[in-house]
C-alpha cells in the first residue's frame, strides 16, 4: 500500500468514526442549551439558596463499543485557576441511557459511583458563582467509555477522573447551561 493510499484510508476511517461520535447527544428536561439553570439546580450553601438537585439527563446514539458511561458537571469559569467540579458519576452501565432529576448515590444504577465534587462531597453540588460575576457556563458532559469500569471510588477528584475519562473516551456529548448572580 502506498503512503498516499494509507493516508486516505486513515483519514476516511477518522472521518467515519468522527461522524458517529457527532451523533452522540445529551438532552435534559431541566436544562435548555445556553439558557439559565433553574433554581432546582442551584447549590444550597456558600450564599446560594437553591434546591441543589441534579438535572434529568438522557443520552442517545452512543458510539459503537461503548461499555460504560460517565457524567460530569464542570464550571470552567470558576475563579480558581482550575475550574470547579460540581458533579461526577462514573461506571454507569452501558444499558443505562438516562438519569432522573435528583439522582443520589442511593438511586444510581448498580455499580455506578459518584465522585468527589469541589464542595468536598461525593454528591451533586449545584451552581453557585460569586455574586457579580458574569454568568458561568455549567458544562454537562456524558462520556461514552471503552471500559466497563474505571478503577476509582467515591473519593476520586475531578482531575483524576478527567485523566481516566480522556484515556478511555470513545466519544462525548455535551450540554451547557448558564447561571450568574
Amino acid at each position: 500500500m502506498t503512503i498516499s493510499r494509507f493516508l486516505a484510508v486513515t483519514l476516511g476511517l477518522a472521518l467515519h468514526l468522527g461522524a458517529h461520535a457527532a451523533d452522540f447527544t445529551v438532552t435534559s428536561t431541566d436544562i435548555a442549551p445556553g439558557q439559565t439553570l433553574a433554581h432546582a439546580q442551584v447549590f444550597q450553601g456558600f450564599g446560594c439558596t437553591g434546591g441543589n438537585q441534579s438535572p434529568q439527563l438522557s443520552w442517545h446514539t452512543a458510539p459503537a463499543g461503548t461499555k460504560s458511561y460517565a457524567v460530569t458537571l464542570y464550571d470552567p469559569d470558576a475563579p480558581t485557576g482550575s475550574g470547579w467540579w460540581h458533579w461526577s458519576v462514573f461506571n454507569v452501565p452501558a444499558s443505562t441511557t438516562s438519569l432522573p432529576a435528583g439522582t443520589t448515590a442511593a438511586t444510581l444504577p448498580a455499580g455506578a459511583v459518584q465522585g468527589l465534587n469541589d464542595y468536598g462531597d461525593s454528591a451533586y453540588g449545584g451552581a453557585c458563582p460569586p455574586p457579580g460575576d458574569k454568568a458561568h457556563r455549567y458544562q454537562i458532559t456524558v462520556w461514552a467509555l471503552k471500559t466497563d469500569s474505571l478503577p476509582l471510588d467515591q473519593h476520586a477528584s475531578g482531575a483524576m477522573l478527567g485523566y481516566m475519562l480522556n484515556a478511555n473516551a470513545l466519544g462525548k456529548a455535551q450540554l451547557t447551561g448558564l447561571y450568574g448572580r
